[in-house]
């Protein structure tokens, strides 16, 4: 099936990368104060309070919910328990820069998975797209000095930040073959509180066992608190929204590119926390993540 990229599709693809790319600074900055798995649990817990008096009718009998409650568990584990999970383990013990680099390997990830499992036909434009879009990734982690990647080495939260790319991809692809009751599908907030009751649920487990097996502490503040907020509203509720709208546009490979814009939006965020001013290699790397984007839409 081909897609076309609006303006207004364009735009809803964008805003999941600028909140994901706070998410991962957010993540960086509590990783001390809160362990990994409980993290990804209190963000999904408060998003869950704020959707239930907006969806709350999906729990009455007869919504559909538990009928479809297969659907909904597996696109919980895969968006909501192992994603996030995965990438705030990552970064206990991986830096910034190597998830990041991961992470861009989402365009890729995302045709594979789309060939191999949903029976996607992959173009020659796609495959062209993804070079040039890692391409501008690549020139972005390395400052513009080539030379700087050869010094990366990947360690455990490497390993941890691919599995998390890799059910990302099954969790987009999945979007695409709608399988739950029309009621639910249509009202995003309900189809957001149906995957997170799941994945909240898978959360728990998670996060027990991390508590079974180590000996984890929470650091409370107002500061971590604030980022508890964050992540809830931006990176999960408002990012998700525009992601699974953006997907029913464009397709889940097309969104695979735009979330390569999310190291680019981390790394203007890095600049302006640390009062360095923009330079030309990130304008190249600007155009080269666009120009893979345009390319791989053409027809």
């Amino acid at each position: 099936m081909k897609h076309r990229v609006s303006l207004s599709t364009a735009l809803l693809l964008t805003v999941p990368p600028v909140l994901w790319a706070g998410n991962a600074v957010v993540g960086r900055l509590v990783h001390e104060w809160i362990p990994p798995m409980t993290l990804n649990l209190m963000r999904w817990v408060i998003a869950l309070v704020i959707l239930l008096p907006l969806a709350g009718s999906i729990f009455r009998r007869g919504s559909g919910l538990w009928a479809s409650w297969r659907r909904f568990a597996l696109l919980g584990l895969l968006g909501v328990g192992l994603y996030n999970s995965l990438q705030y383990l990552a970064l206990q013990s991986s830096t910034p820069i190597n998830v990041t680099l991961v992470a861009s390997s989402m365009p890729v990830w995302m045709l594979v998975v789309g060939g191999l499992f949903f029976s996607a036909k992959i173009r020659r434009k796609q495959v062209i797209g993804a070079v040039l879009s890692i391409a501008g990734v690549l020139l972005v982690l390395s400052r513009g000095e080539w030379r700087q990647l050869l010094a990366l080495h990947l360690v455990a939260g490497d390993l941890f930040m691919i599995a998390a790319t890799i059910a990302w991809s099954f969790y987009s692809w999945l979007l695409t073959r709608p399988q739950e009751p029309k009621n639910i599908r249509s009202d995003w907030t309900a189809f957001l509180l149906a995957q997170i009751v799941f994945g909240v649920m898978w959360s728990s487990v998670f996060a027990a066992g991390e508590w079974a097996v180590s000996d984890p502490h929470i650091v409370w503040s107002w500061t971590l608190g604030a980022a508890l907020l964050y992540i809830a509203v931006g990176p999960a509720i408002l990012a998700y929204r525009c992601w699974g709208a953006g997907i029913q546009r464009a397709g889940p490979t097309m969104a695979g590119f735009f979330s390569n814009l999310t190291p680019l939006f981390a790394a203007l965020m890095s600049a302006a926390f640390l009062g360095e001013m923009p330079h030309l290699y990130h304008a190249a790397a600007f155009a080269l993540i666009v120009g893979g984007i345009v390319l791989s839409s053409r027809h």
